[in-house]
């Protein structure tokens, strides 16, 4: 049975009690809105039906956001970005309202005003990232009765177009332009293996067997958490001894943004004197030489590299990637080596 008194001079307090079910309780505005949601109630709990909303009404997205940092993000290996993604979150006004009032038009709201300041690929990770809160705070944290706003808009589109490979005469140039002992060999082992930026990082000689030609990354330096060995080629052996050929400790001992830091700056001055050249000889430069080359083409040039040697399934071993979708758009065939093979 439901019970409605008047609670002050514009409230109308509502209590709801049915054997099997907790007494539930809410003060509206108006008394017709206190008899429409007491009624709701009585038909669901009638219908066997209804579901708890009392967690999703009195939790904000903002406590709901600060939960899931402290106990799903920080058993990610993205802990570090999902908790930028979370911050910006935060900073918007959306964050201090109750789960369920957040409805698929907040969220395209959000969506689009993101669209006028980020890229799609980051618009669609931020959402991926408040679909899971959803997911998470429904399924796990006491939100039976929350539907996930996130499902109800429509995504921005990615299309990842980037098809840049870096020439040979472009690493060159870059290396002989660095100022960093550790680029010039971090280049080279990126190519010649197809590592990531932070796996190459963070091997250390423990990983190498140089007489079997293998480095065996093991899981926890792996982005996707699985380990698996990379064969090397004699040239990356060739360098690796070069750098040493110590028995423990890190190979390279830079962290990730210092290489990103030092590749930036090597491409500056490599296009500089590249100009320059161009100038004293009279020689018109060509607009694409070490042009928006970033250090992670080095391994979509390292995929497109490999793939003339291995088949696709041993790629995928070798690179790390779990599916050939995303193997794919690291693959970049050169089209007249295609059209070579067709005699």
């Amino acid at each position: 049975m439901a019970t409605i008194r008047k609670k002050g001079e514009y409230q109308w307090h509502v209590q709801v009690r049915k054997k099997g079910y907790a007494q539930q309780t809410r003060t509206f505005d108006t008394k017709a809105e206190a008899i429409a949601w007491a009624n709701m109630i009585e038909s669901e709990m009638s219908r066997g039906i209804w579901v708890n909303r009392g967690e999703a009404e009195r939790t904000t997205l903002r406590e709901t956001l600060n939960r899931y940092s402290r106990e799903i993000s920080a058993k990610k290996r993205g802990a570090v970005k999902e908790r930028s993604i979370i911050a910006a979150l935060l900073a918007d006004p959306i964050a201090d309202r109750p789960m369920a009032t957040i409805r698929g038009q907040d969220i395209a709201a959000l969506r689009d005003g993101w669209l006028h300041k980020y890229t799609p690929g980051t618009v669609l990770r931020r959402l991926i990232l408040l679909s899971h809160v959803f997911t998470v705070a429904r399924k796990e944290w006491g939100m039976e009765s929350l539907s996930n706003p996130v499902e109800l808009v429509r995504k921005p589109q990615v299309r990842d177009q980037r098809t840049r490979r870096v020439t040979p005469a472009e690493l060159d140039a870059i290396s002989r332009a660095s100022q960093s002992a550790v680029l010039p060999p971090y280049l080279t082992l990126a190519v010649e293996t197809g590592m990531r930026r932070g796996e190459l990082c963070q091997m250390r000689w423990e990983h190498l067997d140089l007489t079997r030609k293998i480095a065996r990354l093991p899981a926890d330096i792996c982005k996707n958490g699985d380990a698996r060995d990379v064969p090397l080629s004699p040239r990356a052996i060739k360098t690796l001894r070069a750098l040493g050929q110590l028995t423990s400790g890190l190979v390279l001992g830079v962290k990730p943004d210092t290489i990103t830091l030092a590749f930036i700056r090597a491409v500056a001055r490599a296009l500089k004197k590249y100009v320059e050249k161009c100038e004293t000889s009279g020689h018109s430069p060509d607009p694409e030489f070490l042009t928006d080359v970033r250090v992670h083409d080095l391994r979509h040039e390292a995929t497109s590299r490999l793939a003339t040697r291995f088949q696709m399934h041993e790629l995928a071993k070798i690179t790390g990637h779990k599916s050939t979708q995303m193997l794919l758009r690291y693959y970049h065939p050169d089209a007249g080596e295609l059209a070579k093979k067709l005699g």
